[in-house]
């Protein structure tokens, strides 16, 4: 919705904006609804709170939904945040796989779309192929729907959150520093944010999935490779450069060295990941010590395959014990590494996600049997450990509310909203990395 800028809103952005951010933060976050709760939330006199609730209603951003029970004597309407003001586009790699939805701005997820897809084939043919997702979605789009506001991009590699450009990511050959923010911020004349994908998962089981609520989580996905994402204190914390969680590159003890493809030896991922677990079921199916998997490893042959992660949870299930073996020692192997991030950081919760543990209960179990035994009684003593509901949409989601916080962060609706919405506007992308992250958890009101 773009309307002409109203006196108030045309001023040099100072106060005004930060006091407008802050209103539609707590609103849309669910800590007030009626303009008494935000008055006194905001310390706002009388006379400053009505100018700024009648400029975020005159844009769309907010709408005076229902009369509370508790307030209909006195007249007091609730102000609801507008999620359908704009869309926001948001995309998911993943070492084997691409997903692509259209989002409003709370996050909610239309035309989700999954299929197999390569990574290692490079950018050009992911990112190529994603535009064409992108494109299909909104040709699809009914006539009148809200135009794209933003754009949120997971990669399954480390991200320099600040550019927008993976560095020197280890399963995606081709990609180091290339500008997948502002290939995507030119095409859609809007601005978009590229994170790491557990980063982003991170962010959308505290939004809406099973960390709903919590303010000191740790999500681990364990797939291909393996990735953490941290949030402390309600915040996701990405670090100096952009490369915090990345737990896959920790350093584990092995029988004999294994080359990650990282370069060096005996990495996490390289013993514990999904690829391991492929090397380590072809050995078993190849020694004979797993009938299942030398079975399966024929049926893989004869089509050019061979065997894959979820052959070896296929093996599991049906009591191989080999295959039983390498999922308890993979959870075991990131349970070590947990252990020692409980003791340093004290979450509350850890959630698993990734296809490795989604494969059953065996690697959960080991997972947790080896962070409670490992980890100081204290650390552990209000720790629960988790597995995703939904390692695919999470991922989405929480691209979208990457978006949705930086839109609305003081410092970028300060440059937008006076022009009605951040539509035709990429450079507010440059405008808003290196700052303040907003907080990533707060309970919603139902």
């Amino acid at each position: 919705m773009s309307v002409e800028p109203s006196a108030d809103l045309q001023a040099p952005p100072g106060a005004w904006t930060e006091q407008a951010a802050a209103l539609l933060d707590r609103v849309r976050n669910g800590r007030a609804a009626t303009r008494q709760e935000l008055g006194q939330g905001l310390r706002l006199g009388r006379k400053a709170l009505p100018p700024l609730v009648s400029a975020l209603l005159e844009r769309g951003l907010l709408t005076d939904g229902a009369t509370g029970a508790a307030t209909a004597a006195r007249g007091r309407r609730e102000l609801r945040f507008a999620p359908d003001a704009g869309a926001l586009l948001v995309a998911q790699f993943g070492a084997t796989g691409l997903s692509t939805a259209v989002a409003d701005l709370e996050g909610r997820l239309a035309g989700r779309h999954h299929e197999t897809h390569d990574i290692a084939a490079g950018p050009e043919r992911a990112l190529g192929r994603v535009e064409e997702l992108f494109d299909r979605m909104l040709d699809e789009r009914p006539a009148g729907a809200p135009a794209v506001w933003g754009i949120g991009v997971g990669l399954p590699g480390p991200v320099e959150f600040r550019s927008g450009r993976p560095i020197a990511p280890p399963i995606m050959p081709g990609w180091d520093g290339y500008p997948v923010r502002d290939r995507f911020a030119a095409r859609y004349r809007a601005p978009a944010w590229v994170d790491n994908d557990a980063n982003l998962m991170a962010l959308g089981e505290v939004r809406g999935g099973v960390a709903r609520g919590q303010h000191d989580v740790v999500y681990v996905k364990i797939g291909t490779g393996i990735g953490a994402g941290v949030v402390s204190d309600g915040r996701l914390h990405r670090g100096a450069n952009g490369s915090a969680g990345d737990v896959g590159h920790v350093l584990v003890g092995g029988d004999s060295p294994v080359r990650c493809q990282c370069g060096r030896h005996n990495c996490l991922e390289a013993l514990a990941g999904g690829a391991a677990l492929a090397r380590d079921g072809t050995a078993a199916a190849r020694d004979g010590s797993s009938p299942f998997l030398a079975a399966r490893l024929r049926e893989r042959e004869a089509s050019g395959g061979s065997v894959e992660a979820r052959d070896v949870a296929d093996a599991a299930h049906a009591g191989d014990s080999a295959a039983i073996a390498l999922l308890s020692r993979s959870g075991r192997l990131v349970g070590d590494m947990l252990a020692t991030v409980v003791n340093f950081y004290n979450p509350t919760m850890i959630v698993i996600g990734g296809g490795v543990a989604s494969a059953g209960d065996l690697v959960l179990a080991a997972v947790r049997r080896t962070v409670y035994e490992r980890s100081l009684p204290l650390a552990t003593r209000d720790l629960r450990i988790l597995r995703s509901a939904d390692s695919v949409d999470v991922g989405l989601t929480g691209a979208a509310h990457m978006a949705a916080d930086e839109l609305f962060a003081a410092h970028a609706l300060a440059r937008w909203l006076p022009l009605g919405s951040p539509v035709d506007q990429p450079e507010l992308t440059e405008a808003n990395v290196g700052e303040e992250r907003r907080p990533a958890v707060r309970p919603r009101r139902t």
